[in-house]
């Protein structure tokens, strides 16, 4: 099931996607008017970005936040539109596993969160994957997790490989750094208070801490893991 869309952005307060927004993104912005033409929104310039009605899939409001795809229409002007399914492809093209890719959050749904893969492609984000809460317009780096056999694109925040577990164990090493060097976590753990502490999955957590185990770093108790004194 897909939440309803987030548009509680303080409409004083710019998003980076704002300053920032240009022809070929896909942004969240905010509406400083409604017309007999349609909506405008702040992207950054000096001239607002016309969103018409007809690339509207709801009415918006002034004030509030809209996700759209900023383009150049048949009279060569830049307008934006909320039919994101317009210019965006669930099959990706030229990306395999472990790229780095920019995402922006559209909707969240029970698996996770639907997202925006480099403004061309749409990719899901799983709950496992996600290491800290997100919500729509969020523009966050992340990673091809997976390609799938139809090409479309599972996401992770966390980069694969090697360097996955150094972000985990950096994670670990800095709860226990703020915890007088003890955290009740261990192989036992449930997974929602794994992810709830940390912000990653019980897998990524148990290779994290067998990984800092074998480098001396940490020691295994029975009630969670401490940091050896002196690291």
């Amino acid at each position: 099931m897909t939440r309803p869309p987030r548009d509680d952005a303080p409409a004083d307060a710019p998003t980076a996607a704002e300053l920032q927004a240009n022809v070929g993104d896909v942004a969240y912005l905010r509406v400083t008017k409604v017309n007999d033409i349609g909506a405008f929104l702040n992207w950054g310039r000096p001239k607002d970005l016309l969103l018409p009605f007809g690339e509207q899939r709801f009415r918006p409001d002034e004030g509030k936040r809209v996700l759209v795809m900023i383009y150049v229409d048949d009279r060569m002007r830049p307008v934006a539109s909320m039919k994101l399914d317009k210019f965006l492809q669930d099959e990706s093209e030229g990306l395999t596993t472990g790229d780095r890719v920019s995402l922006v959050i559209s909707d969240l749904t029970d698996l996770g969160a639907k997202a925006v893969v480099n403004n061309r492609f749409w990719g899901l984000l799983y709950h496992d994957d996600m290491s800290r809460p997100l919500r729509r317009g969020d523009r966050v780096d992340g990673y091809v997790r997976r390609v799938r056999d139809d090409a479309r694109l599972d996401l992770s925040l966390l980069p694969p490989g090697q360097a996955r577990l150094d972000v985990v164990g950096d994670k670990v090493l800095a709860a226990l750094a703020a915890n007088d060097g003890f955290l009740a976590l261990g192989d036992k753990s449930p997974a929602e208070v794994i992810k709830a502490r940390l912000g990653v999955s019980k897998n990524a957590f148990k290779q994290a801490i067998g990984r800092l185990y074998k480098q001396r770093r940490i020691v295994i108790e029975d009630d969670g893991i401490r940091r050896i004194e002196g690291d």
